[in-house]
């Protein structure tokens, strides 16, 4: 099945949409909780209206920047400077640490599943992995998705992965979380729409037009939870 992409360039496939958003596409997010591990830890996170709460704030702040990033990739925007850009919106060096291990994870699946020269030119200027959100572009890209679809992705996995991590980490009825995932479809829908707005802006003003949203008391957990001696989730 096949539509227009939301770039009104080649036909986009909704199946490969599909593939790319599925929690058992190979990409390596299921290692990781999104902060939910330490909020759990924390208190913060205790039952389904908590997650959603938490949930909604990461959707606005590192999904809104992960998304506009994945959008601008996928637009064809020098990844160099989408990498170098999320960087800098990423100060915390636990974190930069996960976006780039993701991203490596994400390239081995992509270049297996999607073959492109966009993706090999990727893997090589970043033997180390460039950071995940750009990764997800390029990759959607290679897959025939536009900037809208790419910045749907994002901002789905940024909320998708604390939700299942807190299954695990709680117990929470998993008919729970769906709920919650669910009941946040219109703020996802709202923020890959405004991360391809920005990304359109970035095309033409450069990278500084992208999103910068932050979640310092997310930042400070993350470090944190990267120095537990013992951990579920890497992140």
């Amino acid at each position: 099945m096949e539509g227009a992409s939301s770039d009104g360039h080649a036909p986009m496939s909704i199946a490969a949409l599909l593939v790319l958003a599925d929690g058992r596409f190979p990409a390596g997010g299921h290692a990781h909780s999104g902060g939910a591990e330490a909020a759990c830890e924390a208190g913060r996170i205790h039952d389904a209206a908590t997650l959603e709460e938490f949930c909604r704030g990461r959707l606005h702040t590192a999904g809104l920047v992960a998304a506009a990033l994945a959008a601008a990739a996928a637009l064809g925007i020098d990844p160099a400077a989408l990498d170098e850009a999320a960087d800098a919106r990423t100060p915390v060096p636990a974190l930069r640490t996960a976006g780039r291990r993701l991203g490596r994870q994400l390239m081995r699946a992509a270049r297996a599943t999607w073959p492109a020269a966009e993706l090999d030119a990727l893997a090589a200027a970043f033997p180390r992995g460039a950071h995940q959100p750009v990764v997800l572009g390029v990759t959607a890209r290679a897959a025939g998705l536009g900037a809208r679809e790419a910045a749907q992705v994002a901002a789905y996995e940024s909320v998708s992965g604390p939700a299942t991590a807190t299954v695990r980490l709680l117990g929470l009825d998993p008919f729970e979380a769906s709920g919650v995932l669910a009941r946040l479809a219109p703020a996802l829908d709202s923020v890959a729409a405004e991360a391809q707005r920005c990304a359109l802006r970035a095309r033409l003003d450069g990278p500084g037009a992208l999103p910068a949203a932050s979640s310092p008391l997310l930042d400070i957990a993350a470090q944190a939870h990267a120095d537990w001696p013992v951990r579920l989730f890497a992140s």
